[in-house]
């Protein structure tokens, strides 16, 4: 038996989908654990592109089992979607895809919740999707929340419904002066949604266990990432779960005494989507060129994501955190004609040299960051799955980032395909 965690160890758009989709073979279930329909998980299949944003990304083999834990936020309106879209590309979900009745709901209150409170923060801002995923976290802290279990059951879900509206509504109005919410209008609407998704809700605690009981290889996929998590990320401009490896053994209600190996996954440069610090941030030619190389667009919003050179000290910050077992590292692809590439080791804030990330966002933002400079390698990685091949220079700089951050590398790739990818050392 395996249990294999794969975290996000930067600000998410790591590659975490293309990672589970490459180790999903191996395993009998893949278990979506936590976050919302703010994630955006790529795979390329061929010519074939698919976009996941709350079904787990080992969905297209047609043998793993797939689960949306009770640690996810669910857009139901998404969801319909994206399992529509599946089957229209012959996809077969029945039988193997199952949603945790415990999974909360998101509501159409919660997105303009969202979108009131993010327009205003004016320049303080978080750069939040607008999906309403901290408002549903909001509402399930507070005890208020719908769950998954109460949309497939109409009267109750109408209830429920009724008795936020008052006061959602009120703040809509008068304090956001923005739409209400009709509740004839969402129960009408959202029982359609309930009806479609009745059969994939299941009781995923009795799957789940049954899985590790019979001994069986299983994944647990996060979505976002270590620096954006609610309790260790750079906090205010972080999601609204733990995105850690505790978050995701509460999301898919594995303990964290079953968990056999945690694979960290990480670009071999940095990305951000959003407001923020991000001390090695790029606003140059090479910035430019990695954008550009790495099509760094988000996957959920189209937002252009911001680019800058690898942070070994924030990865190891992350690594720390997370309990990291080896490094899946990324898009190595996207340097290949830069002649020189640096890499962050320390920062420097008002005189003081820092080895480890600060705490405070307000301090992070100022620090300077440190680098070290390491050759390029100019010559094309894309494809390669020995390592062997790599170019000398790009094995130097793999190792090196290993050496900085004190972690293995287990897996590097080298492009959008999905088997762009050098496997290395054992997951499984």
């Amino acid at each position: 038996m395996a249990v294999v965690a794969v975290v996000g160890l930067q600000w998410g758009d790591e590659g975490k989908g293309k990672i589970v989709d490459l180790l999903t073979p191996r395993v009998h279930m893949v278990i979506r654990c936590q976050g919302g329909a703010n994630a955006g998980h790529t795979i390329v299949v061929g010519e074939d592109k698919y976009v996941f944003h709350q079904i787990p990304s080992g969905v297209l083999h047609p043998t793993t089992r797939c689960v949306v834990g009770a640690g996810v936020v669910i857009d139901p309106g998404a969801m319909v979607g994206e399992i529509q879209d599946l089957l229209r590309r012959g996809v077969e979900l029945r039988g193997r895809f199952f949603i945790s009745p415990k999974a909360h709901v998101t509501l159409p209150y919660h997105r303009l919740l969202d979108e009131g409170r993010e327009a205003r923060r004016g320049v303080n801002r978080i750069g939040t999707t607008g999906r309403g995923i901290g408002p549903t976290y909001t509402d399930k802290a507070a005890r208020c929340g719908l769950r998954m279990q109460q949309l497939i059951q109409p009267a109750t879900f109408r209830t429920a419904v009724q008795a936020n509206l008052d006061e959602n509504n009120f703040l809509l109005e008068h304090f956001f002066h923005l739409p209400t919410v009709h509740l004839d209008e969402v129960c009408a609407e959202y029982a359609d949604y309930g009806e479609f998704l009745r059969d994939f809700v299941q009781d995923t605690d009795s799957l789940v266990r049954q899985a590790v009981q019979r001994g069986e290889h299983i994944l647990l996929e996060g979505a976002q990432a270590s620096l954006l998590d609610l309790d260790h990320g750079t906090y205010p401009y972080v999601t609204s779960s733990n995105t850690n490896t505790s978050g995701l053994c509460a999301g898919s209600g594995i303990a964290p005494s079953r968990v056999t190996h945690v694979l960290g996954v990480a670009k071999v440069y940095a990305t951000r989507v959003g407001m923020g610090p991000f001390p090695t941030e790029l606003h140059d030619d090479i910035g430019q060129i990695i954008q550009e190389r790495g099509q760094e667009v988000g996957a959920t919003t189209g937002r252009v994501r911001r680019c800058g050179w690898l942070d070994a000290v924030s990865l190891r910050y992350s690594i720390w955190h997370s309990g990291v077992t080896s490094l899946a590292l990324t898009k190595l692809d996207v340097l290949d004609p830069l002649p020189e590439l640096a890499l962050c080791t320390g920062y420097r804030y008002k005189g003081e040299m820092l080895r480890e990330m600060p705490s405070d966002a307000a301090v992070l933002q100022q620090v300077e960051p440190l680098y070290e400079a390491l050759p390029g390698w100019q010559q094309s990685t894309v494809g390669m799955t020995e390592y062997q091949a790599l170019p000398d220079a790009a094995k130097r700089y793999l190792d090196h980032i290993a050496q900085a951050v004190d972690c293995e590398v287990s897996l590097i790739s080298t492009g959008y395909g999905r088997d762009h990818a050098v496997l290395q050392g054992t997951i499984f």
